[in-house]
C-alpha cells in the first residue's frame, strides 16, 4: 500500500468504525426500561474510561513534554476549563428543555456534544503521528497502529451515542445519523493535525483534558443519577463497569 493510501485509510477508519458501531442500534427492539438502564450504564463506563485512559493519561504526557515543570496547569486547568463548557452548554440550551418532555433531548444533545468534542483531540492525535512521520520521511506503518486503536475505541462510542439518542428519539434512523456524526470530525481535524503537526502539539494537552472534563461532567451530572432510578436491579451498574473495561482493554492493550 503507498504512503498516500495509508494516510486516506488511516484518516478514514476512525469515522468508519464510529459509523458502524451506531449502525448497531438497527438491530434493537423498541426501547424499554431494561434497555434505558443497560444503555446509560454503558455510555456511562466507556466514557469515564476514555476520560481516564484516552485523554487524560495522554494529556499528562503531552504536558509533561512541552511544559515540563508546569506540566500540571493545562491538564487541571483544561479539564476544568471542560466542565464549564458543559455548564455553559446546559444555561444555552436551558431554554429549550424547561418542559419536561424535552429534558431528555437535553441530556441527550450534552451526550453527542460531550462525545464529538473528544473526537477532536483524537482526530489530531492521528494527524500528528501521520504528519510527523511524513516530514521525516519516517515508517508510516506506527501512526496507522494508532489510527487503528483509536478506531477500534470508537466502535462502542458510536453505540453509546446511538443508544440513548434511539431511546430519546425513538427514532433509528436519527439516532444513526447523531452517532455517525459524533464521529465526523477525527478525520477532519485528523488531516488539519497532519499539516500543523509541528505547531499544534503545545496545545494538546489543554485539548485533551478539555475533553476529559466535558465527559466526566456529562456522566455524573446526566447519566450517573438515572442509574438509580429504579433501586430493584444492577444492571445499570454493571453495564457501567462493563463499559469501562471494554474501553480500558482497548486504550492499554492497542
Amino acid at each position: 500500500m503507498s504512503s498516500t493510501l495509508l494516510i486516506i485509510f488511516g484518516f478514514s477508519i476512525t469515522f468508519l468504525m464510529t459509523t458502524l458501531g451506531a449502525v448497531c442500534v438497527y438491530f434493537l427492539k423498541k426501547p424499554s426500561n431494561f434497555l434505558n438502564m443497560l444503555t446509560i450504564g454503558f455510555a456511562s463506563g466507556i466514557m469515564l474510561s476514555a476520560s481516564i485512559w484516552s485523554l487524560l493519561l495522554p494529556s499528562i504526557e503531552y504536558a509533561e513534554e512541552e511544559y515540563s515543570n508546569l506540566a500540571i496547569l493545562p491538564v487541571a486547568t483544561g479539564f476544568l476549563l471542560g466542565g464549564m463548557f458543559m455548564v455553559f452548554l446546559d444555561k444555552v440550551t436551558g431554554h429549550f428543555s424547561n418542559l419536561k418532555q424535552n429534558e431528555g433531548k437535553n441530556k441527550a444533545f450534552k451526550l453527542f456534544t460531550a462525545v464529538t468534542v473528544h473526537n477532536i483531540p483524537e482526530g489530531l492525535a492521528v494527524g500528528f503521528a501521520f504528519g510527523s512521520a511524513f516530514a521525516t520521511n519516517g515508517n508510516l506503518f506506527p501512526a496507522f497502529l494508532i489510527a487503528l486503536g483509536i478506531a477500534l475505541q470508537n466502535f462502542p462510542e458510536g453505540l453509546a451515542v446511538a443508544l440513548p439518542m434511539y431511546k430519546t428519539l425513538g427514532n433509528k434512523h436519527k439516532a444513526f445519523f447523531y452517532g455517525t456524526m459524533s464521529g465526523i470530525v477525527e478525520p477532519i481535524f485528523a488531516i488539519l493535525g497532519f499539516f500543523l503537526a509541528s505547531q499544534l502539539t503545545f496545545l494538546m494537552p489543554w485539548l485533551l483534558s478539555f475533553s476529559a472534563g466535558a465527559m466526566i461532567y456529562v456522566v455524573i451530572e446526566e447519566l450517573l443519577p438515572e442509574l438509580h432510578i429504579n433501586e430493584k436491579t444492577t444492571i445499570g451498574t454493571w453495564a457501567f463497569m462493563l463499559g469501562f473495561v471494554i474501553m480500558m482493554i482497548l486504550d492499554l492493550c492497542l
